[in-house]
């Protein structure tokens, strides 16, 4: 699934050239070429959209914590359904020109021909937990993003309201089914919407978790 690179464009491009992350991003336009070459080398999470290069912010503990809860979660109930759901990093190609990296992406097929070994080209659910250092990102342009992938549900986890939002694609939008409301994210006890085939959910209970959601530590 790797496009092909023409030989003058595919040459190394990483921080351990000598020249930081950051600069490199400023190296515009960059190609999806050099982009995915990048990334293969790179311990950031990086993003791509017409020949431009974002940067993400590193996770905090508080966003690792709740996207293991939501992975461990979420895969024994896939496993029954036969798919499998992986995180970040994992390129998705919303299409030409344009990679994202969503924290959990989920697929009801394991052997959906959409998971790619290099980068997904679909998901039936994606999954993001809300930044601080730009919301907007999560909550509105990625949102559109996915849209634009026909990816079926977007789930936006949101720590700084503690809100849990599910999208579902109707009429090319993702729209608002339904937002658990402030405290959720705290407690997590969430019910899961998870298609038994692609254009139907069910629901269920995505796990028998404790009241709480409990870091290493034990402090919730």
């Amino acid at each position: 699934m790797r496009p092909a690179a023409h030989p003058d464009e595919w040459r190394p491009l990483t921080p351990g050239d000598g020249e930081p992350i950051d600069q490199l991003s400023r190296q515009e336009p960059w190609t999806e070429a050099q982009y995915l070459q990048l990334t293969e080398r790179s311990r950031r999470l990086l993003e791509f959209t017409n020949g431009h290069l974002d940067i993400l912010p590193l996770p905090t503990d508080q966003h690792q914590v709740i996207v293991r809860f939501l992975l461990l979660a979420l895969f024994p109930r896939v496993l029954e359904l036969g798919g499998t759901v992986l995180f970040a990093p994992l390129r998705l190609r919303v299409r030409d020109g344009k990679f994202r990296e969503p924290d959990l992406l989920l697929v009801l097929d394991a052997n959906d021909p959409r998971r790619g070994n290099d980068f997904w080209t679909g998901a039936d659910l994606v999954i993001e937990v809300v930044s601080p250092d730009d919301p907007s990102r999560d909550t509105q342009d990625k949102r559109l993003d996915y849209a634009e992938a026909r990816i079926p549900e977007y789930w936006i986890v949101n720590p700084l309201d503690e809100t849990v939002t599910v999208l579902v694609l109707r009429g090319g939008r993702l729209r608002g089914t339904w937002r658990l409301p402030e405290g959720t994210a705290d407690r997590f006890r969430l019910p899961a919407r998870l298609p038994a085939r692609r254009g139907e959910r069910v629901r269920r209970e995505v796990t028998r978790a404790p009241d709480r959601l409990e870091d290493d530590r034990g402090a919730p």
